[in-house]
């Protein structure tokens, strides 16, 4: 019995460890196919640019470009490297005379379609391409909470709208003509009723100088993006239709380059030689390098909670596993006084006897670590088949749920030695009582 309490110990230690390292997997693959390994900006976009990111835009991106492609230590290293534009707007549906503020992402969707094929552990990937794939300059993907809020449910076919804002009476069915102008359309008409009449979205923003820009966009579909806070306010689009909204007709910029590597390990070599190709061959434009966990401070916030977790656990199962041992030799010394009383009549000193009890600990623990080891493979083996799937936090597509154990090498390892630590500890207490014990009252016991 208290072998199979090692056994089970060891297992649910190995299982929630292996479900642990499935989910940092899991997270970095997110973020890397959504982010990059490494993104290079403006050295204070990050800390600055979401105020007024046209004023710390990469203006030379195409040189940037094709300086980190063609530079012989990066280019074995990249899986793809692509601009982003990111700023903030008001996205208008004039025909229900409703509005709200947006955060506009403007993309390459070939360039992305290929970073969500990264898959540098091996995992059974769900993710789809983007729903840009394939569409006009002007499409957009919204976010459900801003289809809902431009009333563009029943197109969209967003669910949970019964609830609609009071409504508010157009003041007719044109655009005002300022806006109409700023368009480059003539009417309503031609704004709005393009391809799918209330699915045609306004999106307003400021340009590089500061005036008011206003693009027409046909939004193709709705999708909740994982977190309520950026589903009320996600856009998507084309790269080429945020920058023409942003800067017209004149010089157009990004706010930030994407590189995605073929392996994780290799962000330290790449960010060495990013650096380097800054000071020399891009030295007259201010950029820093960032690393995803830089760029995404929940990764690191969740990878500690589940480290806490996987602590505790570890604890509470190590301490459970030391009073079982520790009550089973404290058991086998009584049961075996007279014996005790025998070798040390013979002559056996009292580090002989505490060796045979330790040893008897260690061995318990030996066997345990074995055997649990092998159920645990066992069991995450037949996770792995079972093909589940969960949804994460600030996750919208299903994520397979596995135990990422076979290859964790190290975790078997350190918790194998640390469950034979724990049965040798647990047979300490037990082996001094049997040690000091009176000959003459052992001999006596039976």
């Amino acid at each position: 019995m208290t072998l199979i309490a090692m056994v089970l110990g060891l297992v649910a230690v190995l299982l929630f460890g292996g479900y642990v390292t499935d989910i940092r997997y899991g997270l970095q693959s997110e973020f890397v196919r959504r982010t990059g390994h490494l993104q290079v900006q403006h050295k204070d976009y990050f800390r600055l640019g979401s105020g007024n990111p046209t004023a710390y835009g990469i203006a030379s991106y195409e040189r940037i470009v094709s300086a980190i492609k063609q530079d012989v230590v990066l280019a074995p290293l990249l899986v793809v490297v692509t601009p982003t534009l990111q700023f903030g707007g008001v996205a208008g549906n004039f025909a229900a005379g409703v509005s709200r503020t947006v955060l506009v992402n403007g993309v390459v969707v070939e360039d992305q379609n290929r970073m969500r094929a990264w898959n540098d552990y091996g995992m059974r990937i769900l993710s789809r391409h983007l729903s840009l794939t394939g569409t006009d300059r002007d499409s957009a993907v919204i976010g459900t909470g801003v289809a809902r809020v431009l009333e563009l449910c029943t197109a969209l076919k967003v669910p949970d709208c019964a609830a609609a804002a009071p409504k508010i009476e157009p003041q007719g069915s044109d655009l005002p003509s300022d806006i109409a102008d700023l368009t480059g359309t003539a009417s309503m008409q031609q704004a709005v009723r393009s391809a799918d009449g209330a699915q045609r979205i306004e999106l307003l923003a400021g340009n590089a100088r500061g005036a008011p820009n206003v693009a027409s966009v046909n939004v193709v579909r709705a999708e909740f993006q994982g977190l309520k806070e950026l589903d009320d306010v996600y856009v998507g689009l084309h790269l080429s239709q945020a920058q023409k909204l942003i800067y017209g007709a004149g010089p157009a910029q990004v706010t930030a380059i994407v590189l995605q590597l073929h392996h994780t390990s290799q962000i330290p070599v790449a960010r060495e030689r990013l650096d380097h190709i800054l000071r020399t061959t891009l030295k007259d434009e201010p950029l820093a390098v960032f690393d995803y966990e830089t760029l995404n401070p929940y990764y690191g916030q969740a990878l500690a909670m589940f480290a806490s977790i996987f602590g505790f656990i570890s604890m509470l199962i190590g301490a459970i596993v030391l009073f079982t041992v520790s009550n089973t030799m404290s058991m086998a010394v009584i049961e075996r006084t007279v014996e005790i009383g025998t070798l040390r009549a013979i002559g056996l000193r009292q580090k002989g006897i505490k060796a045979m009890f330790l040893t008897e600990g260690v061995v318990l623990g030996c066997f345990g670590a074995v055997l649990g080891i092998g159920t645990a493979l066992g069991i995450a083996w037949l996770i792995n088949q079972l093909g589940l799937t969960w949804i994460a936090p600030g996750r919208i597509e299903p994520t397979p749920l596995a135990v990422s154990l076979y290859s964790e090498h190290g975790l078997m390892l350190v918790s194998a030695v640390g469950l034979v630590i724990v049965a040798a500890l647990s047979a300490i207490l037990p082996a001094s009582r049997a040690a000091h014990m009176n000959i003459v009252d052992a001999l006596r016991h039976a």
